[in-house]
């Protein structure tokens, strides 16, 4: 059974369209540019491919190059007393291109919309058998969010899950070099005059862009690693498996999710988020907010691929380490405490105890900052 559903996966994948996404460092760096060029080059080898939602910004050089693409027309409809534009699924998926370009990956499409985020919809026509070219910067991917929070000073809304990066057969980098990207901004190529100040204490600052090519980089390699491994040969490595230990603090929680699912995304390997509940935190004792906070970030860990386990537990050391076992867990990964003096004292005794039952097995303990 488990030979016919391997071979079920096979036919589905071959039957799915093919998926490349460039990727950048911000705005302005001409991922909308180059999709337009590939586009050009596709056409004029008899490929049948159109244009599903491109994003020129108004940019003279980017907005030439839409001259003889066949274009689907977008969807219009009405929101809050304006007319608005959206790309036309529907439209796309019945025409059946070859090939359609589709930007601006992360958009929020508008209320009512068939699918609430333009990358659902990306889903849909890839596995109705079209190929697509996308493009997305590194600001919008989710396990970065805290990353490109802390660089820049702005909390990105707009975000995709790590997922939909793995599920693209073609990953390739869009870059530009720092001075150049910031004299682009300063000329008007990347926004209107009324935006280039903003950006520039934010984005578009030299050590931020660094930090953030650094970032885009490290994505690309990251997928060229995976495309290797599944396409070229399989090493004879330990397979890692990661195991990420959360409380009902909203804050560390996200960011040991965050960050685990990047550890997990790098060494390409199954993951969970863990969560004991003690008798403390039972259903009829637990603050409403706490269990908000804990909804929201079981939802967080799933949208970025993660198997979540619940358990009810008196010991929580006994409990992390007896689901690390059962799972044949590598890794255990647990936030940095941010406790006062008695929570200290209490949480010390926690520590040790895990620490002292991990001692004995070949599984390693991160603390995440």
């Amino acid at each position: 059974m488990e030979a016919a559903a391997d071979f079920l996966k096979l036919i589905q994948k071959n039957k799915r369209g093919r998926f490349k996404i460039y990727i950048g460092m911000s705005a302005g760096v001409g991922k909308t540019y180059r999709m337009l060029q590939e586009a050009h080059v596709l056409l004029r080898n008899g490929i049948d491919v159109r244009i599903g939602y491109i994003e020129t910004h108004y940019r003279a050089e980017t907005h030439a190059l839409l001259d003889g693409l066949p274009e689907i027309p977008r969807r219009r409809l009405f929101y809050k007393g304006k007319e608005l534009e959206e790309m036309d699924t529907d439209a796309i998926i019945s025409l059946r291109p070859e090939v359609v370009l589709v930007d601006e990956l992360a958009h929020t499409n508008i209320e009512g919309s068939r699918n609430q985020k333009r990358w659902q919809d990306v889903r849909e026509i890839l596995d109705a058998g079209i190929n697509v070219i996308s493009a997305v910067n590194i600001q919008h991917i989710e396990s970065l969010h805290e990353d490109i929070r802390i660089i820049t000073g702005v909390n990105v809304t707009e975000r995709i899950p790590d997922s939909i990066i793995k599920e693209a057969d073609e990953v390739v980098n869009i870059d530009l070099p720092s001075d150049e990207l910031i004299t682009r901004l300063k000329e008007g190529k990347i926004y209107k005059s009324d935006k280039i100040q903003s950006a520039l204490t934010h984005f578009f600052k030299h050590d931020h862009i660094l930090q953030l090519r650094e970032l885009a980089l490290k994505e690309v390699a990251s997928a060229v690693e995976r495309k290797v491994e599944a396409e070229v040969v399989k090493l004879p490595l330990q397979q890692e498996r990661f195991m990420a230990c959360i409380s009902s603090n909203e804050k560390t929680s996200k960011t040991v999710i965050r960050k685990t699912a990047r550890l997990a995304n790098y060494y390409h390997s199954k993951w969970y988020v863990l969560y004991v509940e003690t008798p403390s935190e039972s259903a009829d004792k637990i603050r409403l907010d706490k269990q908000r906070y804990l909804i929201h970030n079981f939802q967080l860990a799933t949208e970025l691929g993660a198997e979540i386990i619940k358990i009810k537990a008196d010991r929580i050391a006994a409990a992390i380490v007896e689901q690390a076992e059962e799972r044949k867990i590598t890794t255990i990964c647990i936030g940095k405490p941010h406790l006062s003096l008695m929570q200290v004292i209490a949480a010390t005794n926690i520590f040790s105890n895990l620490l002292k039952k991990l001692s004995d097995s070949q599984i390693d303990l991160v603390i995440l900052s």
